[in-house]
């Protein structure tokens, strides 16, 4: 096709944050007490005001979603997640069995079913005195009841769409691993431990991308690989860390070379501490908090704290962090033709990038949609041949941009079936016999705006892209194309 024939189209790139799936911002509602941090937020505040906020997190004790055996609360979760599922967002979960706010963060019913345990002091400041109570985390009768929670929660969860991840809590306090307080377990007991506890949570949620801890290999232990870690990796479990930042420079983190196991197939995701604690103790740093991102290559990362002061306090980092969270998939050039034929073969050539730092691990196809000047669709062309999940991340400003030429076809022309005489004449009088040839065209000749999505094999746009031109559905207009009919086809001059 001759050069004059073609557009060449360079589309207008946003800063805009996205919100996708597999990434984006999480937003604490519950972090172990139910008061915080969704407590101030208005009933149906979806913080569709912070820029990339896509998920709502529930850290909950045990004892609150089944106080009495086989008796749930699940409301506790529901009335806060519908807003969010009503939006388009995700729900993700951290069940916990250890806490040093009060005394059984495990039911007591389980300990008073027979489930060994030990009472312990707090190790901390504000709640020295409080006499607490942890499970012993391999014992059977915990075990099973665990299991028996475990699978009503499944019944809901396992599988559903509305559910970005579930991290495996049940093991240590906070569900970090912790038993430094109370049964001062060795990290060979929490190996042992913790398989049991990522198997059961494996057996149970098959069909949910499941998360641990970075502590559960110790908290302060610097290093790529740990027998724990890495049999969760082993088992398609991804990885968390808490909480960065908790320390000092250059004591902010201590596994960022963990990640590097796991970001290639499996999203990271990061929790700081919480925001206003760090501030008090001076280790709060955005700059940090932005190099975090890529260090760990990350696709989440915590909102941990009150949001609104979160939103105020750094938004020149969480701006910067939106350019690179996750994945990011940038449309750099279009080369298509003005005018197709009828039932031909033409070809549209795209040059795309991933500017983010993870890949784009759902993946999804091209599509191209044709829509008439009402805005009506009127033909999908899809493009299974290249999956957006291969387009590799990489450092800021170094993203690698990959040409991908998509073979196209615009409708197909028919032979009219033979008709009966009369049935002719009544369609000839409605003016709906065809009259242009001996082809009935499944797409009428005319001109067509083109737009561009990615998404579901069908066509079903899913991916947000960075582009002007969005149809509110993620289709984004790249230009117009005239269908004519084929030229063995045409009728008159």
């Amino acid at each position: 096709m001759a050069e004059d024939d073609l557009s060449t189209i360079k589309p207008v790139t946003t800063k805009e944050a996205l919100i996708n799936p597999g990434m984006g911002w999480v937003h604490f509602h519950y972090s172990n007490r139910l008061w915080a941090y969704g407590g101030l937020q208005a009933p149906g505040d979806t913080l569709d005001w912070f820029p990339g906020c896509s998920t709502i997190y529930f850290r909950i004790p045990w004892c609150y979603l089944e106080p009495e055996e086989g008796k749930f609360r699940w409301d506790l979760i529901d009335s806060y997640a519908q807003p969010w599922i009503d939006r388009g967002k995700k729900i993700a979960f951290r069940v916990i069995a250890s806490e040093d706010r009060f005394v059984y963060a495990t039911p007591k019913w389980v300990k008073d079913a027979g489930a060994k345990g030990i009472y312990y002091r707090s190790g901390q400041k504000y709640n020295p005195e409080a006499e607490l109570w942890d499970p012993i985390f391999d014992d059977p009768v915990f075990l099973k009841k665990l299991g028996n929670f475990l699978a009503e929660m499944a019944k809901r969860y396992n599988g559903n769409p509305h559910v970005a991840f579930i991290d495996i809590g049940s093991f240590g306090l906070w569900g970090e691993g912790h038993t430094g307080y109370s049964s001062k377990l060795n990290q060979e007991q929490t190996d042992k431990a913790v398989k049991i506890h990522i198997d059961l949570h494996k057996k149970y949620f098959p069909d949910t991308l499941l998360a641990i801890s970075d502590d559960v290999a110790g908290a302060g232990r610097p290093g790529a690989n740990f027998p724990i870690t890495d049999y969760a990796f082993s088992r398609g479990v991804t990885l968390r860390d808490d909480s960065i930042m908790v320390g000092k420079a250059p004591k902010h983190w201590f596994h960022a070379e963990m990640a590097r196991q796991f970001w290639p197939t499996l999203p990271v995701i990061l929790e700081h501490g919480h925001y206003d604690w760090l501030v008090l103790k001076n280790t709060w740093d955005p700059n940090l908090l932005v190099k975090s991102v890529e260090e760990y290559r990350a696709s989440y990362m915590s909102i941990h704290g009150w949001p609104e002061a979160y939103w105020k306090e750094n938004r020149d980092a969480i701006e910067r962090i939106n350019l690179r969270l996750g994945y990011r998939l940038e449309l750099r050039e279009v080369r298509m033709p003005n005018v197709v034929e009828l039932d031909q073969k033409f070809t549209i050539a795209t040059t795309w990038a991933n500017v983010g730092v993870a890949p784009c691990y759902g993946g999804g196809n091209i599509a191209f949609t044709l829509k008439n000047q009402k805005g009506d669709i009127v033909w999908v062309l899809c493009d299974p041949t290249l999956d957006v999940k291969s387009l590799p991340p990489a450092e800021p400003g170094r993203a690698k941009e990959i040409k991908h030429v998509s073979s196209c076809r615009a409708g197909i022309a028919t032979p009219i079936p033979t008709i009966n005489e009369g049935v002719i004449l009544r369609m000839k009088e409605r003016n709906t016999y065809p009259s242009f040839g001996d082809n009935v065209p499944t797409l009428k000749p005319g001109t067509y705006n083109v737009y561009i999505s990615v998404g579901k094999a069908d066509g079903t746009p899913v991916i947000a892209l960075p582009l002007t031109g969005d149809d509110g559905k993620r289709r984004y207009k790249i230009g117009t194309i005239v269908v004519k009919q084929p030229f063995e086809k045409r009728v008159g001059p």
